[in-house]
């Protein structure tokens, strides 16, 4: 009886609220149903069904990290540099993400709010202002390498860029306009699963496994190197890892997604797997390249056309290579749906306007032609004859490096305020490993800035 008063008073609350707070509702409803049948009658496969529900945003923003832009990172940093280096300084980068990434997690579900409307609504406008240019202008520089990823992958098909990229830009808003949050984060899930492909073709092109055990005990940097270049690709690497969006989208996906402080320890976990996820792929990128590409003539200056052509003839073939375009695309279109709704979901949070992907288009227009309009900018720029696509895309996760400094120190001054946060605020360990990373971030950059203005000092 006191089931069905329940049911019949949410029903009654769902009809008198706005459509975004009322698929929201719903969702969390759903959960606190489930989470009252597994109290009443404990098992395994309710816990386990709970779980699956609730996890989603981690597993999703670290897959879409690995987008087209990272992919051709990777591969063009295992082709320049080999396995020495670049392995034990991706192994390095996980507890990087997860530390970042896991701080939107707490974030979100104690605020209730999304990134963009912490920051304007704690500092002022015009360091929210500050960060969402910040984060916009980032944002449109990384989907031009999404695009180029799946303009690239088409074409190994034979489909001109001109459609390919069309069809990329349709694919993103259809997704992000006609689908409710957790139809659409389960789609973009199952799309992610396709980044998983550079693994298998990784195992398949037999490394030399010996080499990659020997880089993990003797890290060291390539002998007779150019140190502007080699910390340029530092910086694309780390660029790729941790981005600015990634706050942005997270910590609004758990908004959207209703977690709660209750939910807390299953977004850790989601987060964690998915930086596991991410770092592996990244690996075999890394792997595959650095075995069959590093060494060739001219590698360090290879495109990625350059180097699928170079991998044709590894023991992955011409199959192998297609199913590495195959994967460039999906990277694209992955990392796309999810840069496009960062946008939304800071400028709507910005400037107020009624936000949420279970909004329906005609209710929130200008919440969904904020991001869209960027998306389909960046789609024309890939198709600008003669661009300088390769230098472009290593030069994008550059800057998303010198980005994130300023993004990461917004979140760590929302992370210690007590009065925000409350019982979940950083601890002292926390914000030791995050200012470690600030410090990296900035002498990394530091040291960039130094070899461009005095290229013969080291």
């Amino acid at each position: 009886m006191a089931t069905e008063v329940q049911t019949k008073n949410i029903t009654n609350l769902l009809a008198s609220l706005p459509e975004d707070q009322r698929h929201r509702v719903a969702d969390r409803w759903r959960v606190h149903q489930q989470r009252e049948a597994l109290i009443q009658r404990p098992s395994f496969w309710k816990r386990l069904w709970l779980f699956l529900t609730l996890i989603g945003p981690g597993i999703l923003v670290m897959i879409a990290d690995n987008d087209a832009g990272g992919v051709i990172t990777y591969a063009q940093t295992g082709a320049a540099y080999g396995i020495g280096f670049f392995i034990p300084f991706l192994i390095l980068m996980v507890p990087v993400a997860y530390v970042v990434q896991e701080m939107t997690v707490r974030l979100g579900a104690v605020t209730h709010r999304g990134h963009a409307e912490m920051i304007w609504g704690r500092y002022g406008p015009f360091w929210g202002a500050f960060s969402l240019f910040d984060l916009v202008v980032a944002n449109i520089l990384t989907l031009v390498t999404e695009f180029i990823g799946i303009t690239i992958g088409m074409k190994m098909f034979g489909v001109p860029a001109v459609w390919s990229a069309l069809g990329g830009f349709l694919i993103v808003a259809g997704v992000l306009l006609f689908l409710r949050y957790h139809t659409w984060e389960r789609v973009a899930l199952w799309v992610a699963v396709g980044n998983l492909i550079f693994v298998p073709l990784a195992i398949a092109s037999h490394p030399h496994w010996g080499q990659v055990v020997r880089a993990l005990g003797s890290w060291h940097i390539p002998a007779g190197i150019a140190v502007s270049g080699f910390v340029y690709v530092i910086l694309a690497n780390l660029g790729t890892t941790i981005a600015p969006w990634m706050l942005f989208f997270q910590q609004s996906s758990v908004v959207d997604k209703g977690l709660t402080e209750k939910d807390i320890p299953i977004g850790q976990a989601d987060t964690a797997i998915g930086t596991i996820l991410m770092e592996l792929v990244a690996i075999a990128l890394v792997t595959l390249t650095g075995s069959w590409v590093y060494g060739l003539s001219g590698a360090g200056d290879f495109g990625i056309h350059r180097i699928m052509a170079a991998l044709v003839h590894s023991p992955i073939g011409s199959v192998g290579t297609a199913l590495f375009g195959l994967g460039l695309v999906e990277a694209g279109l992955i990392a796309a749906i999810a840069i496009t709704a960062s946008t939304f979901w800071a400028v709507g949070e910005a400037l107020k306007l009624p936000r949420g992907i279970n909004l329906r288009p005609q209710h929130a227009l200008p919440f969904y032609l904020s991001g869209l309009l960027g998306t389909a900018l960046a789609a024309l720029i890939v198709l600008i004859p003669h661009a300088p696509l390769g230098f472009l895309n290593l030069t994008v996760q550059v800057v998303a490096s010198i980005f994130m400094p300023a993004a990461m120190m917004f979140l760590l001054m929302l992370l210690n305020d007590h009065e925000i946060m409350g019982q979940h605020v950083n601890r002292p360990w926390q914000n030791m490993a995050a200012f470690s990373i600030v410090g990296l971030l900035i002498i990394a950059n530091g040291l960039y800035g130094f070899t461009v203005v005095f290229p013969h000092a080291l």
